[in-house]
């Protein structure tokens, strides 16, 4: 017969057995939090992933330099009406975002190009399906430095300096300069927009100078006078001189109208790329910029608002 006080040891030793596997079995299941709900009711909410980004009312957006000040500035406005929302804004090219966008880093991406057939099949794989909302229309400038006496060029012209066919000012009635080549990175929604309407695929110049963001090819050319570069009509200031792009007999400038016509050559849409229709504070966001007061900071910024 085991002893009295060995019997007792034994329960005392069976009941913190039990008790740190009881602990060990709760730690494994979800973290819950408690949360106050409308009718003022407390319910449990796991602490996943997923409802973090609830409870944290943050969403992130990513991708076009272009885009950049339109999203800085609509973020900024919006959080001003819903204090408690965030909207983290990533600049870093279309590429990049759409990227970021398709490996579920982001919400939102940011492209001042349209999604290629090859990325909607690769988000595919992913779950992914990217849905496009227009916030806004640009046409890309050609700029050059003020002391630069030419005041428009052809497509074709432009299309002859960016291959590197034409490499001094003087062919084109300019000074003797050899003309300084600014383009893009290819991660840039502009450098493939470009490529695509004046290169007509055709490659770059490969003594062309790549630029990390538009505010650098905008700083190069008010300070050379043989450089050359492409720009968001919202970056555009007086530092610099925008050409006129001519079509057949015709010189076009960057105006409203020709934009929205298509018959400025370099015209293009701004867009957004959600994961199905937007939901959530993205929708709020989204619904926010495309809105009377959304559109009129797009037209403060510089862009063109969709209406």
């Amino acid at each position: 017969m085991i002893p009295k006080h060995k019997y007792i040891l034994l329960i005392t030793v069976s009941i913190v057995l039990l008790s740190a596997l009881f602990l060990a079995f709760q730690s494994d299941s979800p973290e819950e939090e408690t949360l106050t709900n409308e009718d003022g009711a407390d319910t449990q909410v796991p602490t996943t992933h997923d409802n973090a980004a609830i409870i944290n009312n943050k969403i992130f957006i990513k991708g076009s330099d272009t885009i950049l000040p339109v999203s800085n500035a609509e973020s900024e406005a919006y959080m001003k009406l819903h204090p408690e929302h965030e909207i983290i804004i990533i600049g870093g090219g279309s590429s990049l975002g759409i990227a970021s966008f398709i490996e579920g880093e982001v919400e939102i991406a940011m492209a001042s190009r349209k999604i290629k057939e090859s990325e909607i099949e690769t988000a595919a794989d992913k779950g992914i399906e990217p849905i496009e909302t227009i916030i806004a229309w640009d046409g890309i400038s050609v700029i050059v430095n003020k002391d630069n006496p030419l005041e428009s060029l052809s497509i074709e012209q432009l299309k002859r300096i960016y291959t590197g066919e034409i490499t001094n000012w003087k062919d084109l009635r300019g000074n003797d300069e050899e003309i300084k080549v600014l383009i893009r990175d290819s991660s840039s929604g502009t450098y493939g927009f470009f490529k695509e309407n004046v290169l007509l695929d055709e490659e770059y110049f490969q003594g062309a100078i790549t630029e990390p963001n538009t505010e650098a090819v905008v700083g190069d050319v008010s300070t050379d006078t043989a450089a050359i570069g492409y720009i968001g009509l919202a970056y555009m200031d007086e530092s610099v001189k925008m050409l006129g792009l001519g079509v057949q007999e015709d010189v076009f400038y960057p105006e409203a109208e020709l934009i929205r016509g298509g018959t400025y050559p370099l015209s293009r849409p701004l867009q957004y790329y959600t994961n199905g229709r937007p939901e959530g504070i993205a929708k709020e966001y989204i619904d926010f910029v495309l809105s009377d007061t959304g559109q009129e900071i797009v037209s403060n910024v510089g862009y063109l608002p969709v209406r």
